[in-house]
């Protein structure tokens, strides 16, 4: 997808663009991260069944410690589900494929805000996103056997439980998303010390307060809602909330660095 003339303008100038050229911009790279997404869709629409069942897995865990001769199958009590399903993979899938795209978009979005020498972070930026969002999705995936063990056995020995198929993957896709965006955490923390928003010394003060935010998000975007969950994400954002802080410290110090260097060499030149 060519850039539009108004974008490589922009580009030239440093960043100095106006508020209708960062509109322009944003509908430009929102525009990349459809159809990245689209074209992600084709091949998890084609990998539905095998999908299907990595998500079922959990599911017939839960039951067969129940029951140890259930059959797994998930229950379907309207003819449009099936294909109401199946978009739902697809889209998720679509969504999970693109998300290095998506990714980058977003820094190449936020890239002009900072220095130049910043911006040679682009890469850790997208590499690392990746790879967090993956491991909160692992994470969520094997935490969801637990999950669903504790919801069918709550209920006692009297109740038969069995989900529809759009039900359950809903929760399971919304479990990985939740994890995946949690552990996305340090992230956000390390792009708002490199901007200026917070600075570690604050972030350090602020622990307490930090113990019961991080707790209070994670019981909000865990969709199961039992303590399995709540602990296997609130645990993990906690520590990432520490490595931010110390990686942090690390960027500050070196920024801190090289503003001095670059402040002595104006100083010089201009004697």
């Amino acid at each position: 997808m060519s850039r539009p003339s108004w974008f490589k303008g922009a580009e030239r100038e440093g960043g100095d663009m106006t508020l209708s050229d960062h509109l322009r911009e944003f509908r430009y790279r929102l525009l990349i991260c459809v159809v990245a997404v689209l074209v992600a869709m084709l091949p998890a629409w084609f990998f539905y069944n095998w999908l299907l069942d990595i998500l079922n897995a959990p599911y017939c865990s839960a039951l067969r410690g129940v029951d140890p001769l259930s059959d797994c199958k998930f229950l379907v009590t309207n003819l449009l589900d099936p294909f109401s399903l199946r978009l739902k993979v697809a889209g998720y899938g679509g969504l999970f494929l693109a998300l290095p795209i998506i990714l980058w978009q977003l820094w190449r979005f936020i890239a002009p805000g900072l220095y130049k020498k910043e911006r040679r972070y682009a890469l850790a930026f997208v590499i690392s996103s990746f790879l967090l969002f993956t491991a909160g999705a692992i994470v969520a995936y094997f935490t969801l056997s637990q999950a669903v063990n504790f919801l069918v056995r709550v209920g006692g020995p009297e109740i038969d439980i069995r989900s529809g198929p759009v039900e359950f993957v809903r929760l399971s896709l919304f479990m990985m998303l939740a994890f995946g965006t949690g552990f996305l955490f340090p992230v956000v923390l390390v792009a708002l010390q490199m901007i200026g928003v917070v600075t570690p010394k604050q972030l350090s003060a602020w622990r307490r307060q930090t113990v019961l935010i991080i707790v209070i998000i994670a019981a909000a975007i865990t969709p199961s809602g039992d303590p399995i969950s709540l602990a296997a994400l609130a645990i993990p954002m906690y520590i990432f909330y520490e490595v931010a802080v110390l990686i942090g410290r690390v960027l500050v110090r070196n920024k801190a660095k090289v503003e001095d260097s670059e402040s002595t060499e104006t100083d010089e030149a201009a004697v």
